[in-house]
């Protein structure tokens, strides 16, 4: 166990070592480090993301990097390349290049004469993709992954495509990207920071076309997702996630394929779990430093013998686009995560959501904004992001109710939902949320799934539906844990448009169910706590002042002559000015999604952020813009940056694009 007698560790912090790759590349490191590590050499923690050390990470960074190697550890802080302060361009995300560049960089960790050449990974979200696409390369010193929030299938469970349906995060996030890229080194770090800024705003792509060229799960996918060969992750892997999070499934998925390793999800959001919304938190830090101790060390710190899966069983809740605070207990799984818990079968049919089978005759034929409740499909920025009361989702919805449930009820694991069903049309999607129905009617979403029925046998090889022929589709909502108390009902929503988290199909289709079946993974109700974590614990807040109060804002407008409907989202993340080096960084994201309710081929979405950078007498910014829409046959895409310096513009690209619907 932990040896405190000794700690803190007085330690050595460089804000920029140079981490020189085989090409020539250099990458900017921040490295915290006790100081007496070059006589006593520790194992070295690597965190590898895009995403700045310098100003875009460092909030989270010191939270938490410090406090480990306060207690004996080197943590590392790497920009990749052609982010941050590195040298170099970025193409892509997960590439093969990536994953190379990080095993150089572990290498090079684990022959310097501080480390004791034993590596752990450890990352959030591109952080927690790469530490397990890293880990099945299998590089010697790499010992250990934690991951939080990440996936093991790129194609099924990122923000490109879920179902074969596309996800507009696809859209909004490959606009944040356009965004993040197009920022500029802090100028008081490398004197060729203006040379740099203009090669990176000069050859990033636009990855939403990249992402788009790619609507099956091809080969482009399939490098990268782990699921491919789980045999070839060697490093002990303890994954994290949060229910209020779109990654979750990875971490049973992981439980359940790896030996070894361990699954922790909570009531989180996107965040590391010592400092997420909402609450509870957990001492995350003295957990990891458990894994560390134990793989890195050699310590016997007892994880072995840990639960293999502990989860936070939410109890049922009134439906809220926020909430600081879930309630709830932890429960623990010793073998394996869901796949031995026992089931219940449930029917769709005429007369609601029955034990025993029946009748059924439901048409969808979903007016095309429905899903206007289905909140962010990663909540992140700790606004009003999660999904709000169903109600009015359902009421456009095909819906079947249980009866009053007699006992509290238990949810936990995946829930897969069967129909079989005819559509008029050759192309089309189905949504299913599973709903939590509160005496008064308030409808709270628990879980959901969609399906692109084109996609209805295999993601590699879609094909058209057979109009008027009885069909069958089968898929896995969302895993979850959660509580319906008795009295309350369960209710299933089939509707076939989910807008504005996935585009709609090219018409709108009618579906005619024939018969209907959901599988619940049932766990007998627990009382109390299963499983105590320590409380929380971080290491000094980051000192900045405020320039600019962040505020995040969801709003929806209706047009009243034409009818569309709108989401409006404006995140502005404030403006602040680091309190030990100086640097000024603030930035603002604006979307706008709009739809019309009786035509798929109205939908379009906008995305415009600014960039904020300044150092004493420069200022730089960024303004860039996304937009697409699409037709019948084809998906149009068009996009700008314009970067300026002491408000001067000296760099503009325009990006425009049209990409065949494959399917889609």
């Amino acid at each position: 166990m932990e040896n405190t007698s000794n700690l803190p560790l007085p330690l050595v912090e460089d804000p920029d070592v140079g981490i020189t790759l085989s090409d020539g590349c250099r990458l900017s490191a921040r490295i915290w480090r006790p100081q007496n590590a070059d006589a006593e050499p520790v194992p070295a923690i690597l965190e590898y993301l895009p995403y700045r050390k310098r100003d875009g990470t460092t909030a989270r960074d010191a939270l938490t990097h410090p406090w480990f190697a306060e207690r004996g550890y080197a943590c590392v802080r790497v920009d990749m390349r052609g982010n941050g302060d590195s040298h170099g361009i970025m193409e892509d995300e997960y590439t093969l290049r990536e994953q190379a560049d990080c095993i150089e960089v572990i290498n090079w960790l684990a022959s310097q004469p501080w480390c004791s050449g034993s590596v752990g990974m450890m990352g959030i979200s591109w952080g927690g993709f790469n530490g397990l696409q890293v880990a099945a390369h299998d590089p010697e010193p790499l010992k250990a992954v934690i991951t939080l929030c990440s996936t093991v299938d790129r194609f099924a469970d990122d923000i490109h495509y879920k179902g074969g349906c596309l996800l507009n995060e696809n859209l909004g996030w490959g606009a944040t990207m356009w965004a993040y890229s197009s920022r500029a080194p802090d100028p008081a770090l490398r004197p060729d920071w203006r040379e740099m800024w203009l090669e990176r705003l000069k050859a990033e792509p636009f990855l939403p076309s990249l992402w788009l060229r790619h609507q099956t799960r091809d080969t482009y996918w399939k490098q990268g997702s782990v699921i491919e060969d789980y045999s070839a992750i060697k490093a002990k892997v303890l994954a994290i996630g949060g229910w209020g999070d779109a990654y979750k499934n990875a971490v049973p998925q992981l439980v359940e394929a790896l030996p070894g390793a361990k699954g922790i999800v909570g009531p989180w959001v996107h965040k590391y779990p010592h400092f997420a919304i909402p609450e509870p938190r957990i001492g995350f830090l003295q957990e990891a430093l458990r894994w560390w101790d134990q793989w890195l060390k050699g310590i016997d710190t007892g994880v072995e013998a840990d639960p293999d899966y502990r989860v936070y069983l939410m109890d049922g809740m009134r439906p809220a686009a926020w909430v600081s605070q879930r309630p709830g207990r932890w429960i623990a799984e010793t073998d394996g995560a869901t796949s031995h818990l026992a089931e219940k079968v449930l029917h769709l049919t005429d007369n609601g959501l029955t034990d025993d089978t029946g009748t059924l005759s439901s048409v969808i034929q979903t007016p095309a904004h429905c899903g206007a409740d289905a909140g962010e499909y990663c909540a992140i920025w700790l606004g009003p992001e999660m999904p709000g009361d169903q109600r009015h989702d359902d009421a456009l919805s095909a819906t079947f109710d249980t009866a009053p449930l007699a006992a509290d009820f238990d949810i936990v694991g995946a829930p897969r939902i069967s129909l079989d069903l005819t559509s008029d049309r050759p192309q089309g999607q189905i949504a299913v949320r599973l709903n939590h129905v509160h005496p008064d009617g308030a409808s709270t979403r628990i879980t959901y799934g969609v399906l692109n029925l084109c996609h209805r046998d295999s993601p590699e090889t879609p094909a058209t539906v057979p109009c008027g022929d009885v069909f069958t589709v089968s898929f896995d909502l969302d895993h979850i844990a959660y509580r319906v108390p008795a009295g309350h009902r369960l209710r299933v929503s089939v509707s076939n448009a989910y807008w504005p988290l996935i585009w709609p199909s090219p018409e709108i289709s009618s579906l005619r169910l024939a018969s209907g079946q959901l599988v619940l993974p049932h766990r007998p109700t627990t009382g109390g706590d299963e499983y105590v974590f320590p409380p929380p614990v971080t290491a000094p807040a980051w000192a900045t002042e405020t320039l600019r109060a962040e505020n995040h804002v969801r709003r929806q407008e209706t047009d009243m002559v034409t009818g569309e409907v709108s989401l409006i989202i404006e995140d502005d993340f404030g403006k602040v000015r680091d309190c030990d080096h100086g640097l000024i960084a603030g930035s603002i994201a604006r979307e706008r999604w709009s739809i019309k309710p009786d035509d798929p081929l109205s939908a379009k979405g906008v995305c415009h952020w600014t960039e904020e950078l300044e150092r004493d007498d420069i200022r730089l910014r960024t303004e860039t813009h996304s937009k697409m829409w699409s037709d019948a046959t084809l998906f149009h895409l068009t996009a700008r940056v314009e970067a300026y310096e002491n408000d001067i513009l000296i760099y503009e690209r325009d990006v425009a694009d049209s990409i065949e619907r494959h399917f889609m």
